[in-house]
């Protein structure tokens, strides 16, 4: 009878707590926001969000307002899309909300990196050295001559005006991640290749053989970071990931030439606080990722933007001639291919306002906090809101921000010159009368910004600058539409095209 009744009330506990874990007993409590758990225990929306991640939150923002907690895959999930609320959001303690919790998770299951407490603070110590002031400026000059191997080294062999046509979201993918990689994790030595000529082909083969496995990792990336692959998928996203491992390990970049200080540095930091090889190998391929996924398809957005608004395209590529007579050179034929320095790149406000407009438009992070303690939040309202300890409290700017109208006028529209005062100098934004913090954020804020977005800044303007300069370009088709962005990549940074867009350029002169 005894045994009876232990099994019987194990049975019990077991069913509420399964009960629990679906979400069943989860109720409002005064001061929180509206909780819609969905039809599907412990799922909840999460096959919504991930169908359109976009789309749902407009619905459930109709639905209940600018603050909303839903469930999505066993999380409850706290969307704020006022504003007003950004800047308290993402400057409160990691005491109460950390944005580590999910990131650590997220990177552990898609490149198999397990961060260690000391993570953050060496990838900060490291960026600020290098990837600002005076590093920055020794790593622009690493990227500008890695553009000079891939997309200029035949310039001033006397070759024809020919056009060549292109797929552009490839083209600008391609040269700038490679370009990044060579800039970032070395270059093929030459006393291994025979001479600085070799060097420099292998240089093009290898980088390129590297961005066509990355762009198979890409696209599955999605799925994987949501946990969805098919089995098929999943075994093919294993295999990448051991080629990446092994490709960009730790021995192999060491003997490579010009490494960066940021990637020599950090190897070096996580050696130091114990962090065994085979991790920093794992470390290597989430450095890829993170510095290279997003800046290629930027700068295809930007270009087509440019090349589908010709006063745009004028005004910056007049923009980027003036910096160059400025600095004492000339694109002309014959001539070797300019150099474009930090320093030039600092000259360039319409092309800034271009990329941040592009940016805009189409870079669409998902920011993430985990709720360590229970948090008040004030609305634009004055209403104060209690953000459950447990939770997590996401913000998604490309609705509240970016694309919204009562800050940017005509917001699906792209004008080059919207963040630039006539003067040149950054325009400010307002929201019912107020001057906001962010009129935009596709570099995340707070304590989780983007500690890269200095150089990638940098990578896509010397591109963009160097393609202007000594190209003429143009859509294959002068009908070209703006092609849809592929939902599924809603909340991963950069969005990217749903179909081909061909274009044709040549040497200007």
């Amino acid at each position: 009878m005894v045994l009876w009744v232990i099994l019987l009330c194990t049975l019990v506990s077991s069913l509420l707590g399964g009960l629990y874990v679906l979400g069943v007993f989860r109720r409002r409590r005064p001061n929180e926001p509206p909780l819609d758990k969905g039809t599907i225990p412990w799922l909840g929306y999460l096959l919504e969000f991930r169908k359109d991640s976009s789309e749902f939150l407009r619905r459930m923002q109709r639905k209940h307002g600018d603050v909303f907690t839903v469930l999505i895959g066993g999380y409850y999930f706290t969307f704020v899309m006022d504003p007003s609320c950004f800047g308290a959001i993402v400057k409160e303690s990691r005491s109460k909300l950390d944005f580590r919790t999910n990131a650590a998770r997220l990177v552990l299951r898609v490149f198999g990196y397990k961060p260690i407490k000391a993570t953050y603070s060496v990838v900060h110590a490291a960026s600020t050295k290098h990837l600002m002031g005076d590093g920055l400026t020794v790593l622009t000059q690493a990227t500008m001559e890695s553009f000079r191997k891939l997309l200029l080294f035949n310039l001033s062999s006397g070759e024809e005006r020919v056009w060549q046509e292109e797929n552009l979201f490839h083209y600008c993918y391609n040269i700038v991640f490679r370009a990044g990689v060579l800039a970032l994790y070395g270059t093929e030595p030459s006393r291994g290749a025979g001479s600085k000529e070799k060097a420099e082909e292998q240089d093009r083969l290898h980088s390129n053989q590297l961005f066509q496995e990355f762009r198979k990792y890409d696209r599955l990336f999605p799925r994987l970071a949501f946990a969805l692959l098919p089995p098929k998928d999943k075994r093919e996203a294993e295999r990448l990931k051991r080629h990446f491992w092994n490709v960009l390990s730790v021995k192999k970049v060491w003997q490579k030439d010009n490494i960066s200080g940021w990637i020599s540095d950090l190897d070096q930091l996580l050696a130091e606080n114990g962090v065994p090889e085979y991790m920093r190998n794992r470390f290597m391929f989430m450095l890829l990722w993170a510095s290279q996924g997003n800046t290629g398809p930027t700068a295809f957005w930007l270009l087509l933007y440019l090349l589908k608004h010709p006063e745009a395209l004028k005004a910056v590529r007049d923009e980027v001639d003036k910096v160059l007579r400025d600095s004492g050179q000339d694109v002309k034929a014959g001539s070797p291919p300019v150099t474009v320095t930090r320093d030039m790149l600092s000259q360039t406000p319409l092309l800034d306002s271009a990329l941040e407009e592009t940016l805009r438009l189409v870079a669409a992070p998902l920011l993430v906090r985990a709720v360590l303690e229970d948090t008040c939040l004030r609305t634009s309202s004055g209403t104060e809101l209690t953000l459950r300890k447990g939770d997590r409290v996401a913000l998604f700017p490309h609705i509240s921000l970016q694309m919204n109208p009562e800050i940017h006028e005509d917001p699906h529209k792209f004008k080059h010159d919207r963040f630039v005062n006539p003067d040149g100098t950054r325009k400010d934004f307002y929201r019912n009368g107020k001057k906001l913090k962010f009129a935009s954020m596709p570099w995340g804020a707070g304590v989780s910004t983007c500690p890269g977005r200095f150089f990638a800044t940098a990578e896509m303007k010397l591109f963009v600058f160097l393609m202007l300069s000594h190209f003429d370009l143009e859509l294959v088709s002068e009908e070209e539409e703006i092609p849809a962005v592929d939902i599924s990549r809603w909340g991963f940074g950069t969005m990217q095209p749903v179909r081909d867009v061909r274009f044709r350029y040549r040497p200007r002169f």
